[in-house]
């Protein structure tokens, strides 16, 4: 079957501790169910849902704020505020030329951007996407019905819907639930304020390129997850055109990949990926970035750019480095240490060698901008001061801060951050000191952290300190936070370790004999789930069963903690489940509620305002339900709380009571 053949690729290396998700599993043991597949194919359409309903919520908040369609041509492009304005002309450019030969041509020969120069604009700009869509415009058969700037701001709202499907989809690998992707998809739409800004900088790049730069983190977490093997060579592909479109189309490309460069290289460092995913990660990026320079006519900022040169580094001293994770703790620390230092060195070499012999100097106004802002150089710097007086470039405000807690976001993800940093510290610190020992042993990686989860642990870690430090850059941030959060909320592992933590792991908490005592319909989902013995059950067509009933209902009405005890004995319960819903029930009537029912047979009055029989009394007791959570001595002699929640109360009743000695009015017992 397809499904066997399937299997034979779908193979678990020994480093990798957490399996692959439930429908794999089934997909490999041939045992792909109607229900799994429904269930897999629910959660793709909910990723596309949730897509559409963030692509069509910044579509109507964009017209709402405009009026977009009701204002003249002229008005609408207008609005295209600041560069913005600068790129969507480049598409009126080439769609008012006579063809789309001619309209390359005058772009690649520019003498209308820039007084007295003719600039070669595919090589200056990232504006292959509005040439692109120029030509899409004049092939599709859309221009009798959709006007060029819907056609244009439709796409660019359209990739938020990818950007959502992206983080969706990573929420989902990384928690094996696509729950993890729903509550991924909410946060980042109730969030729009902090995760983008696409709806009023419809042109500006990153909203072109952070839905690729998403989907490359979605491939990056595909690919480093239990490999496999007949889908391998796809994921790599599929992370060299999601890097090739995220460098397309933002100038920024070269930081945005250094700080992705600096993460892989940690991961290396800490020996949490193998050396054939390290060196395919970093000529991922390299693909990405030549592909790019060649597209841009050789465009020379590229091959200057500093995550180049750090690649080169990187890869040049891991090979003449040989015996870099072999010795000790202190000497591999040592030798991190040293090997970080040749790394750095080097790769500002190879730059600054590179730069040279280039002549470039075209963003040098960016490293003017980085010493000013860490007051590592002048601040008097014109173009520095340019980038350094506006608030976008400025720290990250605290107020973003209390919106992303107003919808609960923040919490849950300093909680995850805070577990799995530590994890990471201490599967690190593992790694490090047994790395001789596993090598004597000849045995494989230590099974302690993944390797996905481990990325994107660093990927938050490392883009929310940039987002700290330059407010525009949280885009890049925000959005990856949800997808974090949502892992930490529908995740086993933190579960898990909180359970273990707590004490709450034990899987059988009571002897598999045991037998339960309480009202006739929970007893049922007990004997169900657990299989469990029961004092009683809802099957009412036996005379003594409905006797040992009304017996074990004893423990909702008037009487004392001696009664109560002797009638579970009686019934042979060692535990009894007190529920809070019949307890204080208000859903019927007075005198339909289960304790008036109970009081009306035992002879007393009932609670509440209302008449009562004359024949009814007081009861000399209070309420066992109640009294028994107030733990008096009395009780608490007889029976212990084991669990409890703001539905249930679960005791277990003591063995064996003693007879009361004279003088002393409670029983013992032994426990």
């Amino acid at each position: 079957t397809v499904s066997n053949h399937l299997c034979k690729f779908w193979k678990l290396p020994v480093q990798h501790s957490q399996p692959l998700p439930a429908e794999i599993v089934q997909l490999c043991r041939g045992d792909w169910s109607w229900g799994a597949i429904i269930w897999t194919s629910i959660g793709w359409s909910v990723s596309v849902g949730l897509g559409l309903l963030c692509c069509i919520y910044v579509a109507t908040l964009h017209e709402n704020d405009l009026w977009f369609s009701n204002i003249k041509e002229v008005e609408r492009e207008i609005s295209f505020r600041t560069e913005c304005g600068l790129y969507y002309s480049y598409y009126k450019q080439m769609l008012q030329a006579p063809s789309v030969q001619e309209g390359l041509s005058e772009l690649i020969h520019d003498n209308l951007t820039e007084s007295k120069r003719t600039i070669n604009l595919l090589q200056r700009m990232n504006i292959y996407q509005e040439v692109f869509l120029s030509v899409l415009y004049r092939l599709l058969p859309i221009q009798s019905y959709l006007e060029p700037v819907y056609f244009y701001i439709y796409t660019v709202f359209s990739l938020q819907a990818v950007y959502v499907i992206a983080l969706y989809l990573t929420a989902w690998l990384l928690s094996g639930s696509w729950l993890a992707g729903t509550l991924t998809g909410l946060w980042y739409i109730l969030n729009r304020v902090d995760t983008t800004r696409v709806e009023f900088t419809i042109s500006l790049r990153e909203n072109w390129s952070l839905p690729f730069l998403a989907l490359q983190v979605t491939t990056i977490t595909c690919y480093l997850r239990p490999q496999l093997i007949a889908l391998q060579q796809v994921m790599v592909w599929l992370m060299y055109v999601t890097t090739f479109c995220f460098c397309l189309t933002w100038q920024f490309n070269q930081f945005i990949l250094l700080v992705q460069a600096f993460i892989i290289y940690t991961l290396d460092c800490a020996d949490f990926l193998t050396t054939t995913q390290v060196t395919t990660l970093y000529l991922v990026q390299v693909s990405g970035l030549l592909s790019v320079w060649l597209l841009q006519f050789c465009n020379s900022m590229i091959l200057g750019s500093l995550v180049l040169s750090f690649i080169v580094a990187a890869l040049f001293v891991r090979h003449c480095q040989s015996g870099l994770k072999t010795g000790s703790l202190l000497v591999r620390l040592g030798k991190m240490l040293l090997h970080s230092a040749m790394v750095l060195l080097l790769a500002f070499t190879i730059n600054y060698l590179a730069k040279k012999a280039l002549q470039l100097r075209s963003d040098e106004h960016i490293f003017k901008f980085i010493k000013s802002k860490f007051a590592l150089g002048p601040t008097r710097d014109f173009d520095a001061s340019l980038y350094l007086c506006e608030e976008a470039f400025g720290l990250l405000p605290l107020d973003t801060l209390e919106r992303l807690a107003g919808t609960l976001l923040l919490y849950p993800y300093i909680i995850t951050l805070l577990l799995l940093s530590g994890m990471l510290a201490m599967a690190a610190l593992q790694k490090l000191s047994s790395a001789e020992e596993r090598k004597g042993a000849g045995d494989g990686r230590p099974v302690a952290f993944r390797p996905d989860v481990a990325y994107n642990l660093l990927h938050t870690l490392f883009y929310g300190l940039l987002a700290f430090s330059t407010m525009r850059m949280k885009y890049i941030w925000t959005g990856h936070m949800c997808a974090v959060a949502a892992y930490g909320v529908c995740g086993t592992e933190l579960w898990t370790l909180l359970l273990n933590a707590l004490r709450c792991n034990t899987k059988v908490l009571t002897p598999k004999q045991a037998v339960f005592a309480g009202s006739m319909q929970l007893l049922a989902g007990i004997k169900l789930c657990t299989g469990r013995v029961l004092t009683n059950h809802p099957h009412y067509e036996d005379k003594d069963l409905r006797e040992r009933t009304r017996q074990v209902y004893q423990v909702y009405a008037r009487r004392s903690p001696e009664e109560v005890y002797d009638i579970l004995r009686a019934a042979g319960a060692d535990y009894v489940v007190l529920e809070n819903s019949i307890c204080y029930e208000r859903r019927h009537r007075r005198g339909c509620r289960l304790r008036d029912l109970l009081d009306l047979a035992n002879g007393h009055i009932m609670d509440g305002p209302g008449e009562n029989d004359l024949d009814l009394v007081p009861a000399s007791h209070p309420r066992f339900c109640e009294a028994i959570k107030m733990d008096t001595a009395a009780y608490n002699a007889l029976f212990t709380r084991t669990f409890q929640n703001k539905t249930f109360h679960v005791y277990r009743i003591k063995k064996k009571r003693k007879k009361s000695t004279k003088g002393s009015s409670e029983p013992s017992v032994t426990q």
